[in-house]
Formats: C-alpha cells, sequence, structure tokens
C-alpha cells in the first residue's frame, strides 16, 4: 500500500499527544471520492475528539473539513473529474495528505477561492447556514443574536444573516479585534460581555421586545440572560457549551410564556445523508455569494502541516476571529 503522512494521537489527551505518523493512503468506496488534501481546517471538535478517552487503537486520523484535488471518483457524479477543486466534510481523517469524501458532500469551487479559504467553509458555514435556517428559521428583517461573533461560525452567521436575510444583528465578544471583525462583516450591535451585560443593551435597544432567534455557544453561563433577551416565539438553539452544561434551575414557565423553541445540536455526528442535504441546499443558496465574494470565509492563521500542535494551542486558547488553517501541500 501506498503511504502518507497524518496526524493522529499518541495516546487520547493533551495536545502534546499529537503525532505525525505513517499510515496507508485510504482507498474510496462506492460513492466517494479520493482527494489529494492541499488544506484542513482546524475545528473544536478535532481537540475535543484528541482528548477523548473512550478511543481505541488504532487512534483516529483527526480532522473533518478539508479542501483539495480529487484523484479518483468513484461515484455516479460526473462532475468530480480528477483534477477538480473540493472543499466539504469528512468522517475523520483531514489532517492528512489524502482523504475519502462522499461524492454528496463534496463542494465543487473555482480559482476565485484559495485552498485556504475553500477549506475554512464547510464546518463553520454549514452549521451556521443549519442552525440559522433550518433549526432557528429566521425570516427577513428578524432580530438574532450571534454569540462568539469573532469565532468561526460566528462570523459565518453574520455574513449569512445580512446578505440573505438583511436580519438586525447582535453579537458578543470578549475582546475588541473580535467585535470590530464583527462589525465590518455586518453585525448592527457589537457587545463586548466583559464590559457589559448583554440581556440589558438587548432590552434597552429592542424596547424589551427581545430576539427572534439565538446562536448560543456558552450554554449553562448565559441561561438567564439568553432567556431574558428571548422575544415571544423566539428560536434558541444551542450550539456550543463553552460556558458550562448543567443548569441549576430553570424556569419551565419562563419558556412557556414566551413559547421559545429551545433546541440543541451538534452537526459533526449527523447522518452522511442529513450532511449531503444540507450542503445542496447551501451551494445552491449560499456558495454564490461566496464566489462572487460577497460573503468571504475569515481565516486567523495558516500553518504548516507540521504545526499541528500550535494550531491546537491557538483554538484552545480563544486566540483566532475565523479559521485556522493547516496547509498540507503546495
Amino acid at each position: 500500500m501506498r503511504k502518507m503522512r497524518a496526524w493522529t494521537v499518541n495516546e487520547p489527551g493533551s495536545r502534546e499527544q499529537l503525532i505525525i505518523e505513517n499510515r496507508d493512503i485510504p482507498v474510496p468506496k462506492e460513492a466517494e471520492l479520493l482527494i489529494k488534501v492541499k488544506a484542513a481546517s482546524i475545528n473544536r471538535t478535532d481537540t475535543l475528539t484528541r482528548q477523548n478517552p473512550s478511543l481505541s487503537k488504532p487512534y483516529p486520523i483527526l480532522g473533518v473539513e478539508v479542501s483539495g484535488i480529487v484523484t479518483e471518483n468513484r461515484s455516479s457524479d460526473s462532475r468530480f473529474k480528477p483534477g477538480s477543486k473540493v472543499a466539504g466534510l469528512v468522517n475523520h481523517g483531514g489532517y492528512a495528505e489524502y482523504v475519502t469524501m462522499p461524492a454528496d458532500r463534496a463542494i465543487l469551487f473555482h480559482d476565485s477561492l484559495s485552498m485556504e479559504a475553500a477549506a475554512a467553509i464547510p464546518e463553520v458555514f454549514l452549521t451556521a447556514y443549519q442552525t440559522l435556517y433550518w433549526l432557528g428559521e429566521l425570516e427577513p428583517k428578524q432580530k438574532v443574536l450571534i454569540h462568539a461573533g469573532g469565532s468561526g461560525v460566528g462570523t459565518a452567521a453574520i455574513q449569512l444573516a445580512r446578505q440573505i436575510s438583511d436580519a438586525t444583528i447582535f453579537t458578543t465578544a470578549g475582546h475588541k479585534d473580535k467585535l470590530s471583525a464583527a462589525k465590518s462583516l455586518g453585525a448592527d450591535h457589537i457587545i463586548n460581555y466583559k464590559e457589559e451585560e448583554f440581556d440589558e443593551v438587548i432590552a434597552s435597544i429592542t424596547e424589551n421586545q427581545g430576539i427572534d432567534v439565538i446562536l448560543d455557544f456558552v450554554g449553562a453561563s448565559y441561561w438567564e440572560k439568553n432567556l431574558a433577551s428571548c422575544a415571544e416565539d423566539a428560536r434558541w438553539i444551542l450550539i456550543g457549551t463553552l460556558g458550562g452544561t448543567e443548569v441549576r434551575q430553570v424556569s419551565l414557565m419562563e419558556l412557556m410564556q414566551k413559547r421559545i423553541s429551545l433546541r440543541g445540536t451538534l452537526l459533526t455526528p449527523r447522518s452522511d445523508a442529513y450532511k449531503a442535504r444540507l450542503t445542496r441546499e447551501f451551494v445552491e443558496k449560499a456558495m454564490p455569494l461566496i464566489e462572487f465574494g460577497t460573503i468571504k470565509p475569515i481565516i486567523h492563521s495558516v500553518l504548516p502541516f507540521e504545526e499541528a500542535k500550535e494550531a491546537h494551542r491557538q483554538m484552545e486558547n480563544n486566540e483566532n476571529t475565523g479559521k485556522i488553517i493547516l496547509k498540507v501541500s503546495e
């Protein structure tokens, strides 16, 4: 078997457990593509996988998001000719020189995008699109609160809400540079959560009417403030738990009185069929805006393939505004 370089772990644990191994180049199954990886994105799910004590040997190759060149097509979709440029989500294996991908999850792109920019699209933009529109049911001109406005998903969601829905956008972050970036991407109201209480700001600006859709990366520590910020019939989408997973006391009556819909989601564990449907709709509705430059993936840093440990350090220290990218090959 031909070999390739790939990042895995010596054992589950800290980023110091990351190691490069020689692994067999994967063989695509029916309906899959074999891709020569040019760039791979870092996602929080990668750091969680790295630390997962239930992992068993052989430990997986990390990475769920790549861009690259099609080298083999075992699907019936003739668009993906060898040499085509694609990006998309994979079921692990992204931090490697080759990876397989279901053809129905591949996103074709053209020379208007670099490989690094294309690798910054799938996870964050599909997550943002799913949470805003499939789960949040955001309508034109409604009000949306996007926490972690400087994150990858946050920067994607701000742009989608602005360009597709012309929403009134509130966003939170804890650093001035992240707030400035959010403002430049289309946020109407930026809130430094270290200096202001976001629920009080929202109450003042909306005259106590509240927010229609909340994208919540934080969880437990924001429970009361998010609840106070919800409008009647609000859709509150929980997509992260950076602020904890347990809420001590929950007033179900408040949820009922405002008729709030609270939904939790994770994109990575979703079925292949779900991801394929989501990819198709995203390509139809949003990809043209990216290729025309109306919406752009935001990149914090591009690091050599050998620097995955540094990439994980930047992610875990919340240094990034936008995506952290590994450049796998030229």
